[in-house]
């Protein structure tokens, strides 16, 4: 039986060791937010930043050099969601999120990962629809600026942050319908 470590090491995959990245700086993430600084908060969103990038990067990269793997398909958006929630509570917890919009932004999210396995199951993929690339991006502002939170170069980020997470929020739910939308038809011919 092969490890993680052995399957990065034997395949050498950098998307995939990008899109893991991803998942391997959650306890950082945690810990810089749990110690609230205003130079921490501008590390952490930094931190975020990177971490967005190497989403687009991963992607890239894979359909660039022909490395597109099963593992990378499977890990990409779940890394990109473990991210995201685990900045979205701690910035709940810190009180610079509403709880209420992050519960929603998240109960979409989870449905839609569900909907993406039991599609995959059929052999159907559900590509990422325009608008939910925006959603990403509303989401990593709405992240970035909360996670700053203070004033920066005369810009209130709390106030960017909220008007990003409320974006965010209605784009996230409105691309959840379309998702849903699309794939009705191939739940409702399900045989099982």
């Amino acid at each position: 039986m092969s490890s993680l470590s052995d399957f990065f090491s034997q395949k050498k995959n950098l998307p995939n060791i990008l899109t893991f990245s991803r998942i391997a700086v959650v306890p950082l993430l945690i810990i810089l937010l749990y110690f609230d600084s205003r130079i921490l908060n501008f590390f952490t969103a930094l931190l975020i930043i990177a971490a967005a990038v190497t989403d687009g990067l991963d992607g890239y990269l894979a359909r660039k050099y022909q490395m597109v793997t099963s593992f990378g398909k499977l890990l990409d958006p779940v890394a990109d969601k473990v991210m995201l929630v685990a900045a979205m509570v701690m910035l709940v917890y810190l009180g610079r999120a509403p709880a209420w919009i992050v519960c929603l932004i998240l109960c979409r999210e989870i449905a839609i990962t569900g909907l993406r396995a039991v599609m995959a199951e059929q052999g159907i993929v559900i590509d990422a629809s325009p608008l939910a690339k925006y959603k990403s991006v509303f989401q990593i502002v709405a992240v970035v600026a909360l996670t700053i939170h203070y004033p920066l170069f005369g810009i209130d980020a709390h106030v960017v942050g909220i008007v990003f997470i409320w974006l965010a929020l209605g784009l996230t739910w409105w691309t959840g319908y379309q998702y849903f939308n699309k794939a009705m038809p191939c739940l409702l011919d399900s045989k099982e």
